[in-house]
């Protein structure tokens, strides 16, 4: 029978993303300084106040206040009257050392023998129905907030916008799993006061509908376009109002929105968060590597689908399993055993090898912290950072890779294993 599926995403200016984007720009700022860090940072927002707490060992100084300010100035959080903003709020830093008994199962003489810095266990998910190879109510999900975004910073088109929204999309799916239509589409954009109340809601869904659905509809391929018709249930600022938005509004804090994250409720979750923890924590490097390995098995033609498991003992190199999960849709004649088999030869899975096939201990975690870790584009940027050279002002240039996890240059050895 034919179903309903729904993802939601949120923007950079929703509280518990601006922890998130707070604690990766700190984690940037040490693996900057000293590419050996380890952190652990968390990050609590409210109504002008940034809480910063957690472990790092590292050999660099860094001024986490001065980050904090930055984040927010540069999310939009820049005036007064949002009862939060970057020049203003209150910053306490209770950041320690990291145990030394949690260190030890970790670090090693010989870097490749390097133990993984927690147990648990991670997933990968790719499918064949976006060419992102994402879920598609996520993707939609995730291109709504981004030009919501940008049409805030504009500042041109809309001019009422305020950096907190969310939202949902719901698409229907026939009984060969494919998308035929959107069902619902759910927007939430925090907004500026108005002196009338209905003629604000009138403005906003007009603006919603005839301004924002037709430049993320541009950015897709055209015969998704056919989704978006006339039956779409909008909902749209459904409690009349939202002026009183951001960490003002509610308390956010750095890993609650680990879905949208990763595959809107797709695949699977193993619970751990990513933000603001450095490449020897599996929670976040292994989640990387999984998908990795998922959308490349995807790409390579192996499956439609795919779900891949690791899993990990604190202080243990190699994974304590590797599971595969293709739901029934890889080619015929290989099973999901023969291509975890594959997956076991091709990708070393040591947080040492991941680290370092996926240039992991860079500073390239800031682009990652909004609108989902997986799903975008590979690409090199040189990216500044400000230091203290001999006391004195100084700033530091790196080039690097993000996104490494989504790059798709392991196809050609799939194919050479499974498809022979």
């Amino acid at each position: 029978m034919p179903y309903l599926f729904t993802s939601e995403s949120v923007s950079e200016g929703h509280p518990d993303k601006v922890a998130d984007q707070i604690s990766d720009a700190v984690l940037d700022a040490f693996l900057a300084l000293d590419h050996n860090s380890k952190v652990a940072v968390e990050t609590l927002v409210t109504t002008g106040q940034v809480v910063l707490a957690g472990e790092v060992k590292s050999n660099a100084y860094v001024d986490v206040q001065q980050i904090a300010r930055d984040t927010i100035n540069r999310i939009g959080y820049t005036r007064s009257e949002y009862m939060f903003d970057g020049n203003s709020c209150g910053i306490l830093s209770a950041i320690h050392e990291q145990s030394s008994d949690i260190n030890q199962g970790v670090d090693r003489d010989a870097p490749e023998q390097q133990g993984a810095g927690d147990q648990g266990m991670m997933f990968g998910y790719a499918t064949a129905e976006t060419d992102n190879y994402m879920p598609l109510a996520l993707d939609i999900s995730h291109r709504l907030l981004r030009e919501l975004a940008a049409l805030r910073r504009e500042n041109k088109d809309i001019t009422y916008l305020r950096p907190d929204a969310k939202a949902q999309v719901t698409i229907e799916y026939n009984d060969n799993n494919e998308p035929i239509r959107i069902h619902t589409i759910v927007v939430s954009t925090q907004h500026d006061a108005f002196a009338d109340d209905a003629a604000m809601q009138t403005k906003i869904e007009q603006d919603i509908k005839n301004i924002l659905i037709p430049r993320v509809i541009k950015q897709l391929k055209s015969e998704l376009h056919v989704l978006f018709n006339d039956d779409i249930t909008y909902h749209i600022n459904p409690t009349g109002k939202f002026v009183i938005g951001g960490p003002h509004g509610d308390a956010g804090l750095t890993g609650r929105k680990i879905i949208v994250d990763t595959y809107g409720g797709k695949g699977a979750h193993g619970g751990g968060a990513f933000s603001g923890k450095d490449p020897s924590k599996v929670d976040r490097s292994a989640a990387y590597a999984a998908r990795h390995i998922a959308k490349n098995l995807v790409a390579a033609g192996v499956c439609r689908e795919v779900l891949v498991q690791v899993s990990y003992a604190i202080g243990v190199a190699e994974p304590t399993s590797i599971y595969v999960n293709t739901y029934g849709s890889a080619i015929q004649g290989l099973s999901d055993n023969r291509i975890a088999e594959c997956v076991r030869k091709l990708f070393p899975l040591t947080p040492f090898e991941i680290e370092k096939r996926l240039k992991l201990r860079a500073p390239i975690y800031s682009e990652s912290a909004a609108y989902g870790h997986m799903g975008r584009t590979p690409k090199v940027v040189k990216k500044t950072f400000p230091h203290k050279n001999n006391g004195i002002e100084d700033t530091i240039e790196k080039e690097v890779e993000l996104f490494t996890w989504e790059k798709l240059d392991y196809v050609d050895a799939i194919k050479s294993e499974l498809l022979k």
